[in-house]
């Protein structure tokens, strides 16, 4: 599956010090899903704590909206 990031994600990813790594595996294969008003949130424990990633999934792609820690 084809994953896409936002200029805002790229920004977040950065700023909050969250690893690509992590954040392609928890889009890959979260913990957690929830799909709530048409966006899916995705939530992922790593070493470092549990990350949250809000995107929108199609058939053959992922668009990361946002990531953040909990």
């Amino acid at each position: 599956m084809k994953i896409i990031f936002t200029k805002h994600s790229l920004r977040r990813l950065k700023q909050r010090n969250i690893p690509v790594k992590a954040i392609l595996d928890a889009a890959q294969n979260p913990q957690k899903t929830i799909k709530k008003h048409g966006k899916y949130y995705l939530q992922k424990k790593i070493e470092n704590g549990t990350i949250k990633i809000v995107c929108e999934r199609k058939t053959t792609t992922i668009k990361i909206i946002t990531v953040y820690w909990l």
